[in-house]
């Protein structure tokens, strides 16, 4: 049923060709009719009610007070079309929505509409049938507007029912909102039409399929100068309470109730069709079986925590050594995990002994906590969560590859430009290259192209003039011989951090967006967080710069959230990540760097973040934990060996 979108058929293009009088409506049914029915001219057809905030609105309310959701709750919206409801509950303060439908024309104008609107919701394609949440995660699963039955098997809407079930928690609620079956099969109009705009008119026609289960429609829609636009055919099952109970009840469902009627306003008010008499049905997912020990207690999982090897060199930090607040911030890391409930802890920071010692005794998760790199080199970094791949064990945060591109500066601001993110003006200059065209637009800032920590980067790093700019560019080959430098202009204006955790498949949640304060700078210094702020006590930077809660419009927030997030998916980030903006002196906000593996620390950005929105630094870290435990059990496993420990984590408090 393929067709040219809406837009170009009101231009005269080709009309579509109808095909006249047919005795028979089900013999052109397709089989998968869904497939390509639901894009621009369903929403014109059916816009009088999927498209009416009155309706929207009204259903919502019919949900909550029949169910009693919370904000707090985890919910989907299954088959959510263009996101209606999914954005009506978000709008209302309900933080854990996520969308999923079938169709990607529908799915993209979720995604649209709700960043056009600020709205922090989740959209993704799948299946019904099919789809993929963390088993037992969802206090809710949704089926609004009708979308229930569209099969031509009742074994394939079975499917969707036994799909939501694994996605429930143990006494987890559905919520079906569908045709009410037996009265449309007495009083549904075999034929009809109506205006649906000034220059499109639909005309339809209905016939019960041959057993009797199904509402066969055809629907030739008409343009008043172009002709017929599309011919096309849809299905539905007729499901009565008692039928529709029944089959909730075969899936594992119990106390399966129905809330009265689903009110439908329509501007038109002519041909609701299958919308006119709706059922509101909830029912309860079945208990979930738990392995309680004797003790009677669930088993905490048991975590390993990577880190940095104490007893080695490390060249990022004051003296190449770790330093006390270093051995503070392990500290208080410990104390914060003390708090945190179902988890237990070990400690693993020595790497020579690293591999065995992770091999040895129960290891459920790894908490991969190491950014200093294996045996303290930073560009060993993507060494650690390799070795956990080679050792097929489930960790926290990104995995290798991305660990790889994102300490490749130059690499991360080619593949921003490519998604539209605004990058400085930068220019790199190759270890060998001796005759490199170097700008002329000051002040500039060079910056090694590999590592991070601010290494390389000094208050001398930011220069003015042709002059300074060589003799920074030597001291920087001097340090980091072999090695590119950049040079980028030198953004002047107030300099940002976003937080996203979580993944895209199971929700991305953007912490309060941080803001660096340098009025307390000495206003001769260059406004930069470089390594003298971090690592020199005895420099004019230390302790001079605070960080606050940003200022930004809420547009503004909303703008380097989405770029967040469009790095965050295709650099392949995982549970966590830290992306740097800040403004040039005309205001005009651009990306600084990617940081996958952020600093984890009590006092680091992250954390501070996590404090905008009232959390503790135990929270934070909870919360890093859950985000990798649902992705894990959301993904596909392959082998006995991580299956089994896919299900702990599935199971485990």
């Amino acid at each position: 049923m393929k067709r040219l979108p809406i837009g170009k058929r009101q231009r005269g293009q080709t009309s579509h060709t109808s095909l006249g009088p047919i005795a028979d409506l089900e013999s052109h049914l397709p089989e998968e009719w869904w497939n390509n029915l639901f894009d621009s001219l369903y929403l014109m057809t059916d816009g009088d009610v999927v498209e009416n905030d009155i309706n929207t609105r009204r259903e919502i309310d019919a949900v909550i007070a029949a169910t009693g959701m919370t904000p707090q709750d985890r919910i989907v919206d299954l088959c959510c079309g263009q996101g209606r409801h999914s954005m009506e509950l978000a709008q209302r303060g309900f933080r854990f929505v996520s969308g999923i439908d079938r169709s990607r024309y529908l799915v993209r104008l979720a995604r649209r509409r709700a960043q056009d609107r600020k709205i922090q919701a989740v959209f993704r394609e799948a299946d019904a049938r099919t789809f993929r949440v963390p088993e037992g995660s969802q206090d809710y699963v949704l089926l609004m507007g009708n979308s229930f039955g569209y099969f031509a098997s009742e074994e394939d809407d079975l499917k969707v029912l036994s799909s939501v079930v694994r996605a429930l928690r143990s006494g987890g609620t559905v919520v079906l909102d569908i045709t009410d079956g037996e009265w449309i099969r007495q009083h549904f109009d075999a034929r009809s039409w109506e205006w649906i705009d000034q220059h499109h008119f639909v005309c339809r026609e209905r016939s019960l399929s041959s057993d009797g289960d199904r509402l066969i429609s055809r629907e030739v829609i008409v343009h008043d100068d172009n002709g017929v636009i599309a011919d096309q055919f849809y299905a539905e099952r007729l499901y009565s309470f008692q039928r529709i109970r029944a089959l909730l009840e075969r899936a594992g469902f119990r106390n399966v109730r129905q809330h009265g009627s689903v009110q439908t306003h329509s501007d038109r008010g002519q041909d609701l069709g299958m919308m006119s008499h709706r059922m509101l049905i909830s029912a309860i997912a079945p208990r979930r079986e738990t392995v309680i020990p004797k003790s009677g207690k669930r088993r905490a999982l048991e975590v390993a925590v990577a880190m940095g090897d104490p007893s080695l060199p490390d060249a990022v930090k004051r003296g190449g050594v770790f330093n006390p607040e270093d051995h503070e911030a392990v500290t208080r890391l410990k104390d914060a995990l003390s708090e945190v409930q179902a988890y237990r802890f070990r400690y693993l920071n020595n790497h020579a002994s690293l591999e065995r010692d992770l091999t040895e005794g129960k290891t459920d998760l790894v908490l991969n906590l190491c950014d200093e790199g294996w045996n303290n080199d930073a560009f060993k970094e993507l060494h650690v969560p390799a070795l956990l791949e080679m050792l097929d064990m489930p960790y926290t945060g990104s995995g290798p590859a991305c660990l790889a591109i994102c300490y490749d500066k130059a690499m991360v601001r080619a593949i921003a430009t490519s998604l539209d993110v605004p990058v400085p003006l930068e220019t790199y200059v190759r270890a060998t290259d001796q005759s490199a065209t170097l700008p002329s637009i000051f002040p500039a800032i060079l910056k090694p192209n590999f590592g991070d920590s601010s290494v390389g980067i000094t208050k001398d790093a930011v220069v003015t003039d042709q002059s300074a700019l060589l003799d920074y560019l030597e001291r920087l080959r001097d340090q980091f011989q072999g090695q590119p430098i950049l040079v980028q202009e030198f953004l002047q204006g107030d300099e940002f951090s976003v937080c996203l955790v979580g993944n895209p498949a199971q929700g991305l949640r953007a912490l309060p967006i941080l803001q660096v304060d340098y009025s307390g700078l000495d206003p001769g210094l260059p406004r930069i967080l470089g390594y003298e702020s971090k690592w020199e006590p005895e420099s004019p930077y230390w302790n001079q710069i605070r960080y606050r809660e940003t200022n930004l419009s809420e547009e503004q927030q909303a703008e380097l959230v989405g770029y967040a997030i469009r790095l965050f998916d295709r650099l392949c980030c995982r549970d966590y990540a830290r992306f740097d903006f800040r403004a040039n002196a005309d205001g005009e906000i651009k990306l600084l760097e990617a940081n996958p593996n952020p600093g984890w620390v009590w006092d680091g950005k992250m954390n501070l973040m996590a404090g905008f929105a009232g959390m503790r630094y135990s929270d934070l870290l909870t919360l890093m934990l859950n985000s990798a435990r649902e992705r894990i059990v959301g993904a596909e496993t392959t082998g006995t060996a991580s299956a089994e420990r896919v299900a702990e984590l599935a199971t485990s408090p």
